[in-house]
Parts: structure tokens; C-alpha cells; sequence
């Protein structure tokens, strides 16, 4: 076989900038860290790395939202608490002006610091979310909630509830509107409400109402008419949705304290009604709590001269403030549901920081280098080169004219 010089320089110069770069590699290697420095080094290790950053960089994202939600979901939480407080605080006021000894000048003063209660529910519900919007406000998040009106507040937002992906597979409300907040609250019990005629005369007051026999509910609307006639005293019931109005008991004796009972329903009432006095029973309605509010207020401040008006005043609050536990309960309710979102936050961001650490280990597995194995292989490759260049360094020098 002729060997010319050409050949053994040229394969002599292939053969060490192969070893050459096969060091390079190495010591890049080790200057990074990374045992994949292009993709075409572990093609399939690659491309389940690049699979895995993207599911990392998912994870991270979603725990800036969670901390987002965290922070939007307690500043509804602490807004509902002031509410919770500012109801409590009315229901006292309530209670106080209830009380037979105050005077009309004392209860027009629970009626101007009601209405001082009144502005601040209204601020409460309109608070911003500190980012210029409102909190209440559903997607409308730009307009302001709530006005005031002459019978209590209308709402200009929305039934939205703004949602955020807090998990791979979870979605939750980080907002809540304040249509559900303040407005959806049923009157009476829940089940049906009962309310005295204004035109009453009598001294007859509502004292409780409850269900008897949920299966017998009807869910209709009823008068309960007394008739005075010879110094007795009895009340007919009427159905008022069925049509015509039909008579469902007629000329029962009234006894004060005694339950007046009927399609699975109860209203207990004491006092002495007059002739043609009236009471009625609804279904639950929903109900703003600004007009629950403004009623409570309006009755408080109504003067009162004699027992009648007493009476009057003595219903207007049990409806008003049955309407207004209903009020109540709601805003824990949903304060309820606000804090089991918070919890499962909490849940979640210990799952998406064990799953930071998986994805981390299995990256390292992936990507990182075995240092041990970079160095021997790095020693190898150093010897070899310096072997290769000796050697074509000595084949390179040999000449027949040094033989001659």
C-alpha cells in the first residue's frame, strides 16, 4: 500500500481535530454543567427535558396565580367580615328600637345612625380592588356596583364571577358578584315571609312563622282577614293565587298566641287585631339588603302616638329583621365558601411545590452532568490528544533524504 505524505498529513490533522473537539465538548460540559449542549447530543433526552421545562414553567405560573387569587380572595374575605360586623351592629340598633320605654326623639336617632350604617354597607359594597377596578362589581369590574336610590341601592355590575387557573386541572372564583353578595338574600324564613297591612288598626303583632309539613307547602300567596263581630274575634285564610281567590278556613276563632296553621305552614301572632285587619304570607323572595335597610330605617322613624302605630312598628322590624338574618347568613355563607377557596390554595401550593421538586430532579436526571465521569473522560481525551500530536509529529518528520 503507497502511503503518500498528503494521505498521513490529512489524516493526521482529521484524527486530531476530532480528539480536539471531543475535548471541547467535554470541557463545556464541565463549564456548564449541562451534559446536553445541543439538542442532537441525546435527541430523545431532549426532547423530554424540553417536555418537562414546559411543565415546570406551567406550575410556575400558575403559583404566581395562586398568589394572586390568595390576595384577591382575602380582600373579599375582609370585606365580608366588616359586613358580617356592620349587620351584627344593625341588628343591635334593631333590637334597641324595639324597646317600648324609647321615645320618637331617641328612635329618630336609631334612625340617623342606621342611615350612617346605611353609607357605610353602600361603601363596603362598592370598595376597589386596588388595581382600578371594583371588587363587587362581577366582569364589570370598571363600573362602580352600587347607587343609592330613594328605597336603597341598584346594582350595575354583573353575575360574573372572575375565575383563575390555579391548577392543572382547577379553575377558581377569585372574585364574587355583588349581586350575590347583597342582593340574593330570601325574605321571611327562607320558605315564605309574612308581613302585616299597613292599614291595620288593631294591636295585633307578628311573633314567629315556621314550616310544619315541607310536602304541604304550596307556595302561594294568602290573606289572613279578621273580623270583629260581638267582642269575638276570627280570622278566615284566603288563597289568593288560585282563581278566583278561594276561602281555605273561614270564621276560626283567633286566640292571641295561638298558631294559625294551613297548607303545611304556621304564623303565630298576639294581640288584639281589628276588624278587617290583614295579614299576609308570600313565598321568599329575593331581597336587596339595602332595601331591607331602608325599610328597618323608614319604620324606625316613623313616630308613634298610639298602640296601633306601636303595633305597626313591632311588625315592620320582625320583617325587617327576619329579612335581615337572611342577609346575614348569606354573607357567612359566602364567607364560608371563601375561605374553603383560600384552604384549597394552601392544599395546592404544597402539591405545586412537591411537583417544583420532581420536576426539578427528573431536568437534573436529564440534563446535568456526572462530574465523575466528566473528568475521566476528560483525562482520557487529554492523553490521547497529546499521544496524537506526538505521534504525527514523529510520522510527519520522517524523509528518505535523511537516509541518504
Amino acid at each position: 500500500m503507497r502511503i503518500s505524505t498528503n494521505m498521513m498529513y490529512d489524516t493526521g490533522v482529521s484524527q486530531m481535530g476530532t480528539l480536539q473537539t471531543n475535548l471541547l465538548k467535554t470541557q463545556g460540559q464541565m463549564s456548564t454543567g449541562r451534559r446536553m449542549q445541543t439538542p442532537s447530543d441525546d435527541p430523545i433526552a431532549a426532547s423530554r427535558a424540553l417536555e418537562v421545562a414546559q411543565s415546570d414553567a406551567i406550575n410556575t405560573q400558575q403559583v404566581t396565580n395562586r398568589n394572586y387569587a390568595k390576595t384577591s380572595l382575602t380582600q373579599v374575605s375582609s370585606i365580608l367580615t366588616s359586613t358580617t360586623t356592620l349587620i351584627q351592629d344593625v341588628q343591635s340598633l334593631a333590637v334597641s328600637a324595639a324597646n317600648g320605654a324609647y321615645s320618637n326623639s331617641e328612635r329618630a336617632s336609631l334612625a340617623a345612625e342606621m342611615d350612617g350604617r346605611f353609607a357605610d354597607l353602600l361603601a363596603l359594597a362598592n370598595t376597589a380592588d386596588g388595581t382600578g377596578g371594583y371588587l363587587f362589581a362581577g366582569y364589570r369590574s370598571d363600573t362602580q356596583p352600587f347607587s343609592q336610590t330613594a328605597t336603597g341601592a341598584t346594582y350595575q355590575g354583573d353575575q360574573g364571577q372572575r375565575l383563575l387557573q390555579v391548577g392543572s386541572s382547577r379553575q377558581i372564583a377569585i372574585s364574587a358578584s355583588g349581586s350575590e353578595v347583597f342582593e340574593h338574600n330570601m325574605t321571611g324564613n327562607g320558605t315564605f315571609s309574612v308581613a302585616a297591612s299597613a292599614a291595620n288598626t288593631g294591636t295585633a303583632v307578628i311573633q314567629s312563622n315556621s314550616v310544619i309539613n315541607a310536602g304541604a307547602i304550596t307556595h302561594h300567596n294568602y290573606d289572613i282577614t279578621f273580623a270583629v263581630s260581638g267582642g269575638a274575634t276570627t280570622y278566615s285564610v284566603t288563597d289568593n293565587s288560585l282563581v278566583p281567590p278561594a276561602a281555605i278556613s273561614t270564621g276560626v276563632p283567633f286566640v292571641s298566641g295561638e298558631p294559625i296553621a294551613f297548607d303545611g305552614l304556621q304564623v303565630n301572632l298576639t294581640g288584639v287585631p281589628a276588624d278587617q285587619d290583614k295579614v299576609s304570607v308570600a313565598p321568599s323572595l329575593t331581597q336587596s339588603i339595602f332595601t331591607t335597610l331602608r325599610d328597618m330605617i323608614t319604620a324606625i322613624g316613623k313616630p308613634v302616638t298610639d298602640e296601633a302605630e306601636s303595633a305597626a312598628l313591632s311588625n315592620s322590624l320582625a320583617t325587617t329583621g327576619a329579612n335581615l338574618n337572611s342577609a346575614l347568613d348569606n354573607v357567612l355563607s359566602i364567607q364560608s365558601t371563601i375561605g374553603s377557596n383560600l384552604k384549597e390554595l394552601d392544599y395546592l401550593d404544597s402539591a405545586g411545590s412537591d411537583m417544583t421538586v420532581q420536576y426539578a430532579a427528573t431536568l437534573s436526571q436529564l440534563q446535568d452532568l456526572d462530574y465523575t465521569k466528566a473528568i475521566s473522560s476528560l483525562s482520557q481525551q487529554q492523553i490521547t490528544l497529546e499521544a496524537a500530536q506526538k505521534a504525527f509529529k514523529a510520522t510527519t518528520s520522517m524523509s528518505l533524504f535523511s537516509l541518504l
